[in-house]
């Protein structure tokens, strides 16, 4: 199993936000914004301050996906 952060990224497209902006409104590093855009693994924290900062809930910013089926 691996997580995807598409769904980070269609709401950012959706606010008119960019990567730099979400940054700044939630206070994460711009390693964390990194491992976002990996689907790298980020701590519970990270995803709490960015859903406060676009006030949604978590399963509007990720989903769990199966590792088979992901294009490395």
């Amino acid at each position: 199993m691996a997580v995807s952060y598409k769904k980070l990224w269609k709401l950012l497209i959706d606010r008119d936000m960019m990567k730099r902006d979400l940054r700044e409104a939630s206070g994460i590093s711009t390693a964390s914004m990194a491992k976002l855009g990996k689907n790298q693994n980020v701590s519970t924290d990270i995803l709490v301050k960015i859903c406060k900062a676009l006030d949604c809930d978590i399963s509007d910013i990720c989903e769990i996906t199966d590792d088979s089926q992901q294009v490395r």
